[in-house]
């Protein structure tokens, strides 16, 4: 006991002084160490370390080209040109800015987009974009499952490939674990380049439970891009029994902000790859038509990044908000600042709407959920739990202007330990259509109101406070 004592003593100093930042994390972290000290260091391994930052491969001519876009952008910024141009844009001015200069989110026109919240309408939509490509597909997912689903677009990949299309597939180490080596050797002898970000160092076994790769990205031939919540796998088709019908939110762009979504995708291949893809060039894209008027920056955060630029841009709209707020979320767990932004809007007479689950699909992030939740429907907020299946959108609306959609849930998971990537649309005709689905959605929501929740059992309000105590480090 003396001397795990001491081991327990020399890794809480090196937590405080050395590896964490952020204050609740540590106390946290102490707390775990000092109540279970043994299991307290298992956790700490599995999920505590941080990560060690690594030079990634860059893209130089691409890269070289979109830092001079930003360049450019900042300075008509700065000098109100764009203000002029596009006076629907003035409102925005400090969020583009801002997404210029930490993120590399150059704003584009030009851009369609379509919202998908059903699986099979978004799978029968891409697979009917893959079987028209000509020169490239790229799909990233967190997980792929090894069932029919992932069976019909390998076959349809297949096809492709050896027409000459180049196909990749870049799937994260955890998510991608359901899929055995053997398939995946198939699908490179068929000429699909496939690789695990983050693999583990056993087969099935990690050791790191934080750091995925939570990113949901397919690019076609550089023009059509998907973004959001939907993996693969026949779960979000609705066919799993645990969860019943998946209601989740996806987007289809057609346009030049492909582009945003092509160079996070081949930023995180040549991270993962030993084969760099250094001159990418010919994967970008000018779109020679008008596809649309839609206005869209792709914002991307990771721990490999000081900024969270996705929690900020959250933070942004939130404290922007004069009106309304629109969110939808399957996990509920802000930090500190998004918790006091949330706060003030509901107290400042924004109506705030937030859309959670009515069942948990795991056992400590749903108390901790519904206890922030608790909070705001004090503070005024209405808080739904949706009743039809399983929420599995990803977003927020503020004043029907202005949205951020794409694979972020609202927890400190995905603004701090996994990497993520979200598309910031400034167009009021697509914000008011997803406002439209959010107040469809409602019919199968529950409404919980002050009273209901006041009537929690003691029971229930002791599991909602340890998870919340633990919620740093869920």
């Amino acid at each position: 006991m003396h001397h795990l004592a001491i081991f327990n003593c020399i890794l809480a100093i090196g937590i405080v002084f050395f590896r964490r930042k952020d204050p609740t994390s540590v106390w946290a972290w102490l707390l775990i160490l000092y109540a279970v000290p043994i299991l307290g260091f298992i956790l700490y391994l599995l999920i505590g370390g941080d990560i060690h930052k690594r030079q990634k491969f860059r893209i130089k001519r691409v890269e070289d080209k979109v830092q001079e876009a930003i360049l450019n952008q900042e300075k008509s910024l700065k000098r109100h040109v764009l203000q002029e141009k596009r006076p629907e844009l003035a409102p925005f001015t400090d969020l583009i800015y801002y997404n210029l200069d930490t993120s590399g989110a150059v704003l584009t026109g030009n851009n369609a987009v379509r919202i998908l919240t059903d699986g099979h309408e978004l799978f029968d939509r891409l697979l009917d974009d893959i079987r028209n490509a000509r020169e490239s597909i790229h799909i990233q997912s967190y997980i792929i499952r090894n069932d029919k689903l992932f069976d019909r677009i390998c076959a349809a990949l297949k096809e492709k490939a050896a027409e000459g299309v180049e196909v990749r597939i870049l799937y994260d180490g955890m998510g991608g674990r359901f899929v055995s080596h053997a398939k995946w050797r198939k699908l490179r002898r068929a000429g699909i380049e496939a690789v695990s970000f983050f693999p583990p160092l056993l087969r099935r076994f990690h050791l790191r439970l934080n750091y995925r790769n939570h990113r949901k990205i397919v690019v076609i031939d550089g023009l059509i891009g998907y973004v959001g919540g939907f993996n693969i796998g026949c779960e979000y088709l609705g066919e799993d029994p645990r969860f019943g019908y998946w209601r989740d939110t996806h987007l289809r762009i057609q346009g030049a902000a492909a582009a945003g979504l092509q160079l996070r995708f081949l930023q995180d291949w040549n991270f993962a790859s030993d084969k760099a893809l250094t001159n990418a060039e010919r994967y970008f894209k000018t779109p020679e038509i008008l596809y649309g008027n839609c206005d869209i920056q792709i914002i991307s955060s990771g721990p490999d990044s000081d900024l969270q630029n996705i929690r900020n841009n959250y933070i942004r709209l939130i404290a922007r908000a004069k009106k309304s707020i629109y969110l939808q979320t399957p996990y509920f767990i802000p930090d500190d600042a998004v918790y006091s932004a949330l706060m003030m809007a509901a107290r400042s007479g924004v109506e705030v709407n937030i859309m959670i689950p009515s069942k948990p699909d795991h056992p400590f992030v749903y108390p901790a959920t519904m206890s922030y939740a608790g909070d705001l429907i004090k503070a005024g907020a209405k808080v739904y739990t949706y009743n039809n299946g399983f929420i599995h959108a990803k977003g927020l609306i503020a004043d029907e202007s202005v949205m951020a959609y794409g694979t972020a849930n609202m927890d400190i998971r995905s603004f701090r330990l996994n990497f993520e990537v979200n598309a910031i649309i400034y167009s009021e005709e697509q914000a008011q259509k997803m406002v439209k689905l959010f107040k469809q959605d409602l019919r199968k929501c529950r409404h919980i109101t002050p009273e209901q929740y006041g009537r929690r059992s003691l029971y229930v309000r002791m599991k909602e406070q340890v998870c919340r105590l633990l919620s740093p480090l869920l």
